[in-house]
């Protein structure tokens, strides 16, 4: 099991610019949010969001949608 930098608690992330979410357990949505945190430098641009609970509900309740 995968997690980013500084969101090892959290299976589920969100990317805030297109309000999508992740599931770190799925290999394939990992590499995909892993990609764009690297290539897009979104952590260090503050736009991860993770969700408490950590649900999938909690993440659609704020606005963001599935990958």
């Amino acid at each position: 099991m995968s997690r980013l930098p500084r969101f090892g608690d959290y299976r589920y992330i969100g990317t805030r610019d297109d309000m999508v979410f992740y599931d770190c357990d799925d290999e394939e949505q990992f590499e995909q949010v892993q990609t764009r945190v690297d290539e897009e430098d979104l952590l260090s641009r503050n736009l991860l969001q993770a969700f408490s609970p950590d649900e999938p509900f909690e993440a659609r309740n704020r606005g963001f949608s599935p990958r």
